[in-house]
């Protein structure tokens, strides 16, 4: 127990002189995390017998109700309201962002020789951006607010929905079809008719989510909002459904309760230090030493892929009505790579090729790396890009709309 606790104890430190660095540098904090990750993880500290953090089931737990809280304050922020009244907007805007995310991973990887199953596993790879990571950087710039965060959040909703049928169709293709299209379609049935279930709850529940957090005390407060929207994540995760998008429904369900303001002030801090652990999670796994032999795929999917997300963001931007430079900021908000990614790796990790084993698990790690580093960079500087994308454009057409 002393030693369990020493090392959560060298954890914190490690985020706290990250968050330090990163506040000093003026850059966001997550890449600054998934780097003491690294540094404090067994591949590096270890390898120099020094003392390391170990990438245990309590860190993977703790990371994971870092993903679930990141996405329930997201559907804090995205009422059942206005995800109605923007379908159509949503549906177009994913449409292209698969259209083109997807099918360009899927060409990278049979370009480098890969079967189809190994493309498509990285399709999903480069195609899915980081709810996390990206709702995280929102808050962090004050970007929630602004008019560019509705078709980001309604993309990455989009996304995190179609991941489903993807995770279903592919995890069938790796382990060799076993159950074939019969498991395929009671996968599916499953997720669709669980997130039926919330959309049902939050459409006609708002009666009964206001009078679950309906209390004074606090404690009492945060600890009724976290036992609704824990137990419903981890419901989903047992299904194989996506825990986030179970608790992103939760979020919804809570958004239009009357409590949302006093949702946000009383749980940031504890969302703040859970999504912390989850970026540190991240760079934990990471073995630098494994990222040479991905070292060809990840250089051709960051060159070709941070421009293509960046376009179909401006398009989704665009379907939406905003000006260019706005649009823009959409394009540079869909960079980050995360959390989907690491879990397609992990998908990959069991199957029966050299390439699913070695090269995609390790591909995964590096390209999380550095797209949640600059991606974060990029929708830091957007001022900065706007001027460069548009400097042969009046002022005019830059500012317009903001």
């Amino acid at each position: 127990m002393a030693a369990a606790l020493l090392e959560f104890g060298y954890l914190f430190v490690v985020l706290a002189l990250t968050g330090a660095a990163a506040l000093r540098l003026g850059l966001s904090v997550i890449p600054l995390y998934v780097v003491g990750g690294v540094v404090a993880g067994p591949y590096v500290a270890g390898r120099l017998g020094l003392p390391y953090v170990a990438d245990g089931e309590v860190i993977a737990l703790l990371a994971e109700l870092g993903i679930v809280l990141l996405l329930f304050f997201l559907g804090l922020e995205f009422s059942l309201d206005r995800l109605r009244a923007s379908g159509s907007e949503i549906g177009r805007a994913g449409v292209v962002d698969l259209g083109v995310n997807l099918p360009l991973g899927i060409a990278i990887g049979l370009l480098l020789g890969w079967s189809f199953v190994e493309s498509l596993l990285l399709g999903g790879i480069v195609y899915i951006s980081s709810s996390a990571i990206v709702t995280k950087t929102l808050i962090d710039l004050g970007w929630i607010a602004d008019p560019e965060s509705e078709p980001i959040l309604g993309t990455l909703v989009f996304e995190d929905l179609a991941i489903a049928v993807y995770l279903a169709v592919v995890t069938s293709l790796v382990l060799g079809g076993e159950g074939g299209f019969g498991a395929i379609g009671r996968s599916l049935a499953i997720a669709f008719g669980f997130l039926g279930l919330l959309f049902v709850a939050v459409q006609y529940g708002t009666g009964l989510f206001t009078r679950v957090l309906d209390i004074g005390n606090q404690e009492a407060f945060v600890l009724r909002a976290l036992a609704v929207v824990i137990p419903v994540a981890g419901a989903a995760l047992a299904l194989g459904v996506s825990e986030a998008v179970a608790a992103f429904f939760v979020g919804m369900g809570f958004s239009a309760s009357g409590h949302r303001e006093r949702i946000e002030r009383t749980l940031i801090p504890v969302r703040d230090v859970f999504a912390a652990i989850f970026f540190f999670w991240i760079g934990l796994g990471t073995d630098p030493m494994l990222l040479t032999a991905a070292a060809v795929p990840l250089a051709l999917a960051v060159v070709l892929t941070t421009p293509a997300k960046v376009v179909s963001g401006y398009v989704g931007g665009r379907t939406y009505d905003l000006s260019a430079s706005r649009s823009l900021r959409v394009g540079l908000g869909m960079v980050p790579r995360g959390e989907f990614s690491l879990v397609i790796a992990a998908l990959a990790a069991s199957g029966t090729t050299p390439v699913m084993r070695e090269v995609i698990p390790a591909f995964a790690v590096g390209y999380v790396f550095v797209m949640s580093a600059l991606g974060t960079v990029l929708m830091q500087q957007s001022d900065l890009v706007e001027r460069l994308v548009f400097r042969g454009e009046s002022d005019g057409v830059v500012k317009g709309g903001q």
